[in-house]
């Protein structure tokens, strides 16, 4: 049997998704065309995502899609995102393979979307005063 390495995973995944650029994700987020799914665990999006993701941790991606009415439209745009871009592909060829038709990663993930100074959303942290 094969053995793979994460790295050699997502190299994979990459090969057969489409990755889109930050210009084409902040136009499709601009226009409202996409479904952004956020695969970074709660903590992490809670520290900050881009406006009106859903957080559907990696780990539980395939079990939410098929259990969410919401998200488990095939024929829906979809932009997948995590901090660098592996979850995110390995997330999208799952999808793809769940017959999802338009989903597609963020390059570079959400370290570049932030690193270009585009929008981020950021909950209040609860005040007790």
């Amino acid at each position: 049997m094969l053995k793979r390495n994460a790295h050699e995973l997502v190299a994979a995944a990459k090969a057969h998704i489409h990755e889109c650029t930050l210009e084409e994700a902040k136009a499709q987020v601009a226009a409202g065309q996409v479904l952004l799914l956020d695969v970074r665990e709660p903590d992490e999006y809670h520290a900050g995502h881009l406006a009106g993701a859903i957080n559907v941790p990696r780990g539980l991606l395939e079990f939410r899609l098929s259990g969410d009415a919401t998200l488990g439209d095939t024929g829906r745009q979809v932009l997948v995102y995590c901090k660098t871009s592996g979850r995110a592909a390995l997330a999208a060829l799952v999808m793809q393979d769940m017959g999802f038709a338009h989903v597609q990663s963020l390059a570079g993930g959400f370290d570049a979307w932030v690193a270009a100074g585009l929008p981020v959303d950021k909950p209040q942290a609860l005040g007790f005063d």
